[in-house]
């Protein structure tokens, strides 16, 4: 009796490990399906459009600041102390405000992060929801990202990639 539920006991362990050995890993790229994607580079094309604009208006600020520095400096003899002071206190205001239009445009949280955000977002879930069908038709447990960074991936093999499954679930041909 006691062997036989040895037995019986070592056969529910091989059964209930028998999934967990049977489960499949893969990884995609998600950088170069972005890039392979012409939705990403029209959302490129539209940040660098807007990023132009705001640092054209950044570069304009401070060529507005440099150009009051050299006129006081230019007109620093003729002025009195008290003159002085106050012009370079409205340098120093224009300063700031160029500091804060470009906290608020190029910060953490600024309006071109916001921006990224707002239009990448969209393709973004499509591109999730097409590596979750992937994942799921070929019965995968876990599915890496190769371009996250940092990455404890050393070591790929082209076998388990998904990248292109991916793009093909897209509907993205292989131009290249």
């Amino acid at each position: 009796m006691n062997k036989s539920l040895k037995i019986v006991l070592l056969l529910l362990i091989l059964l209930q490990a028998g999934p967990l050995a049977a489960q499949k890993f893969g990884y995609i790229d998600s950088e170069y399906i972005l890039n392979k994607h012409p939705d990403y580079k029209v959302i490129q094309d539209e940040l660098l459009k807007l990023s132009t604009e705001w640092k054209k208006e950044a570069q304009s600020l401070d060529q507005e600041i440099k150009e009051l520095y050299t006129q006081l400096k230019a007109e620093e003899v003729l002025l009195t102390e008290e003159m002085y002071q106050q012009r370079l206190a409205e340098i120093k205001a224009k300063e700031k405000a160029s500091q804060e239009f470009n906290s608020r445009i190029f910060g953490i949280e600024g309006q071109y992060y916001q921006k990224q955000a707002e239009l990448l977002q969209p393709l973004q879930s499509k591109i999730y929801d097409a590596i979750e069908r992937v994942s799921r038709r070929n019965n995968l447990a876990v599915l890496f990202d190769k371009a996250a960074g940092p990455s404890a991936i050393i070591y790929t093999d082209p076998r388990h990639d998904y990248s292109e499954f991916v793009l093909e679930e897209l509907g993205i041909e292989e131009n290249n």
